[in-house]
């Protein structure tokens, strides 16, 4: 079985802006990556995602951008905490591989846009297992965000996890 997941929801904006939420590091930073980011998603490049909330700055590689339709990214797989009564590794190791994340935006007449966020590749062990779930968390709490910042101007992760 593939660990793979696969979320999804309306944003009540155009799909242009709903897309742009995303490539923009400004607008990113605003609702998402709570430490910053730095580079704007574009074919090829390596951006800097950093998140507050979680330790360090990740590399996120842009691997495909269709304009207001896809964009492709692959980064550093997470598989979780180390388990129990391993106290010699590192809090959060190094995993080795990346797991593929793929961004569509699909737009629903003028005002709608319904955005799905998918994300695969995580070796099939339980800490694969384990680091699956967590991104699924991270990615529908992403997607509340961006609509709450979208559509509101509501910063939803702003002590969220402090």
């Amino acid at each position: 079985m593939d660990l793979k997941f696969k979320i999804s929801g309306f944003i009540a904006r155009p799909v242009h802006e709903v897309f742009e939420a995303v490539a923009n590091p400004d607008t990113l930073s605003r609702y998402f990556t709570t430490g910053g980011a730095k580079g704007r998603i574009e074919p090829g490049v390596t951006v800097i995602w950093d998140f507050a909330d979680f330790p360090g700055a990740f590399p996120v590689e842009v691997i495909e951008v269709v304009p207001d339709r896809r964009i492709v990214l692959k980064w550093e797989a997470y598989e979780g905490p180390p388990p129990d009564g391993v106290s010699d590794a590192p809090a959060e190791a190094p995993s080795g591989y990346q797991t593929t994340v793929t961004m569509t935006f699909e737009p629903k007449g003028d005002e709608r846009t319904f955005v799905t966020i998918a994300e695969e590749g995580w070796r099939q062990t339980e800490r694969g297992l384990q680091g699956s779930y967590g991104n699924c968390q991270g990615w529908a709490q992403m997607l509340c965000a961006m609509k709450a910042w979208v559509e509101h101007g509501i910063n939803l992760r702003e002590g969220f996890y402090k």
